[in-house]
């Protein structure tokens, strides 16, 4: 029995991803105590209708029950049952607006501290964080691309082998919460001292021409799809099967823009998602 535990932030998706893989014939049961676990697989296994996909929702509404969960595992995998962890998650940032826009309560924001709550969720998920299989960081995810996420890691279809998102930002706002590999191009030319050009963006074919005028940056260039384009063939041999991929500049608008749309046309085969984080952030 192949047997998915589904954990994770609350207001990260979970939900929509129990609901994904029920359509991808998993029997799915959210909130289940992990001391209820073998007791809920027994009753499985003699169902008269066979069972052989299950996923579990546990997060942190399960409380102190939360910490015997990797006791329930180890004695599932010890059964001879096939397990992994799928966690989700979103940025602090995103969490909030979400919990604002659908005016939920957060489990652990008891006297209204939005962001407490979620650090405390943060702190209290970070084992099992950890020890998953998968990690996918929602903050820039819609609904449709969560879907097709989860389809592709867990689906009975052929899979793609690397699920990839590509994400441009700038360094005055942060660096991503969640990237596996991450390239500084801020030694580019900056479009931004060019009166006529700093008001366009990366994906301007002007400001194109600009940021790969000169030989240093379609070295660059060059190099770098050389470096990616053997990297990620290494990567699905080891069966990494999702990578967050960033490219970062100042301002998150020109320059590392164009790199980004640069690398979604030399990786078009990996169908790779794109995420231009701060380009149309205003500029003070």
């Amino acid at each position: 029995m192949f047997i998915l535990i589904l954990s994770g932030l609350s207001g990260s998706g979970k939900s929509t991803a129990l609901g994904v893989l029920e359509d991808l014939d998993y029997f799915c049961l959210d909130n289940l105590p992990p001391q209820l676990i073998n007791t809920f697989l027994n009753l499985c296994e003699k169902s008269s209708k066979k069972i052989n996909k299950i996923a579990l929702g546990i997060d942190i509404r399960e409380g102190e029950f939360l910490n015997k969960i990797h006791k329930e595992i180890k004695f599932l995998k010890d059964s001879g049952n096939s397990v992994e962890f799928l966690f989700l998650e979103s940025s602090n940032e995103t969490l909030i607006k979400r919990f604002k826009e659908t005016r939920r309560k957060h489990p652990l924001a008891q006297k209204g501290n939005l962001k407490e709550g979620i650090e405390n969720e943060r702190l209290a998920l970070k084992r099992i964080r950890k020890s998953s299989d998968h990690v996918i960081d929602t903050s820039f995810l819609n609904i449709h691309q969560l879907k097709k996420i989860i389809k592709e890691i867990y689906g009975d279809s052929e899979k793609q082998q690397l699920i990839m998102n590509i994400m441009s930002f700038g360094y005055k706002y942060g660096i991503p919460d969640d990237t596996d590999l991450m390239f500084d191009v801020r030694f580019l030319p900056n479009p931004q001292f060019i009166d006529k050009l700093k008001h366009l963006d990366g994906t301007d074919k002007r400001i194109k021409n600009y940021v790969l005028k000169n030989e240093e940056s379609t070295l660059f260039l060059k190099k770098l799809v050389d470096l990616l384009d053997f990297l990620f063939e290494k990567y699905i041999i080891e069966g990494k099967s999702y990578l967050n991929l960033s490219i970062g500049c100042t301002g998150g608008k020109h320059r590392s823009v164009v790199i980004v749309e640069e690398l979604i046309n030399k990786f078009k085969k990996y169908k790779p998602n794109i995420i231009h984080r701060d380009k149309e952030r205003p500029r003070i």
